[in-house]
């Protein structure tokens, strides 16, 4: 296990993809930093993050799903922002939209990562925002900019990449078992809200990062890899706090975070694919900087630090126990056995 830890897996990933990456996030930081908007264009960025589901060979499919997981994020931002205005209503609204993303995603066949996790983070974030719906339309706005910027670099960057490529066109198929599909998605969805009612039950500051890193564990295909990303997720964000705080009693300047936001964001996919642990370190430095607030960043870093371990390692212990569960298969063939049963009792009735 240690081994796996620390090794680095081939992949065949190209190098270009991660400055992709690097430069749809870049464009809105910058350009919220020139235009003394710096929130407001790591808004934009977080949205920008839709580059990274640019995965198939075929322009044609890539742009549908480009342009449909756009959809997603914006719906993800819009269902965060309407519903949270309730510690309680706000959990069980990410819990269900949790599960609907989920499902929706196995039956569309994209369960290569990042999966669902951008458009739960962006939920999370969303719904844990103090709830002010004379901004919903404006943040909409903006985060329908970043999914925008990124459409048309993706267009851009496959017209370059793929013009030699005849890659035929990819068919959509549902592979899983619907009742294994619906009880992944069911307790995928029932961990991801209890972890948002947790944080509220705790007062954080910020419960968003909670769920966020709850869900990030979850994304294993196994128990084992369940529990090894959750020993890297708390491991790599250590190493990583520790970095940001050295990096933040530098006293560095807004234009230096910007920059490094960008050189963060290429590095963290270069390396996601490689090494987990090792990223997290900088996904750590990266999520911090586009997260935080200036003031957050500049005003007593050693608080914010030590908040944002206790957050993150609360939500991977949540997702670690969520990760068991949900590969215990044991309780999946009794759970898969129960509903069956249940749905043939209901049809004899009719």
């Amino acid at each position: 296990m240690l081994k796996q830890l620390f090794e680095f897996r081939e992949t065949d990933r190209k190098w270009h993809l991660p400055v992709l990456a690097g430069i749809c996030v870049g464009i809105p930081v910058l350009a919220g930093y020139f235009t003394d908007n710096l929130q407001d264009g790591k808004l934009v960025s977080m949205a920008a993050l839709v580059i990274l589901y640019i995965q198939s060979q075929s322009i044609a499919r890539r742009m549908i799903v480009l342009m449909a997981s756009s959809f997603g994020i914006m719906v993800s931002y819009a269902v965060g922002a309407l519903f949270g205005f309730n510690p309680v209503v706000a959990s069980i609204v990410l819990g269900l939209y949790a599960f609907t993303v989920h499902l929706v995603l196995y039956y569309l066949k994209m369960v290569r990562p990042p999966g669902n996790f951008f458009f739960i983070m962006i939920a999370s974030v969303a719904i844990s925002l103090p709830h002010n719906l004379e901004t919903v339309p404006h943040k909409i706005g903006l985060i329908g900019i970043g999914t925008m910027i990124s459409c048309l670099l993706g267009l851009v960057y496959s017209l370059v990449v793929l013009r030699k490529t005849n890659a035929a066109d990819e068919v959509i198929k549902v592979t899983k078992n619907q009742y294994v599909n619906f009880l992944e998605s069911l307790t995928f969805g029932f961990f991801v809200g209890i972890s948002l009612l947790i944080a509220h039950l705790m007062k954080l500051d910020t419960p968003y990062w909670v769920p966020t890193s709850c869900a990030a564990v979850m994304q294993g295909i196994s128990a084992t890899h369940i529990w090894q990303r959750s020993a890297q997720r708390v491991l790599g964000t250590f190493v990583g706090l520790v970095l940001t705080w050295f990096i933040l009693l530098l006293t560095p300047s807004m234009l230096a975070i910007c920059l490094s936001i960008i050189l963060l964001q290429i590095i963290v996919e270069f390396l996601v694919v490689r090494n987990y642990g090792i990223a997290v370190v900088f996904i750590t430095v990266l999520t911090i900087f586009l997260a935080e607030t200036g003031t957050a960043l500049t005003i007593n870093p050693s608080e914010l630090i030590t908040a944002r371990f206790f957050d993150i390692l609360t939500g991977s212990v949540i997702g670690a126990i969520g990760g068991w569960i949900l590969f215990n298969e044991r309780l999946q063939f009794l759970a898969t056995r129960h509903i069956r049963k249940t749905r043939i009792s209901l049809a004899k009735r009719k």
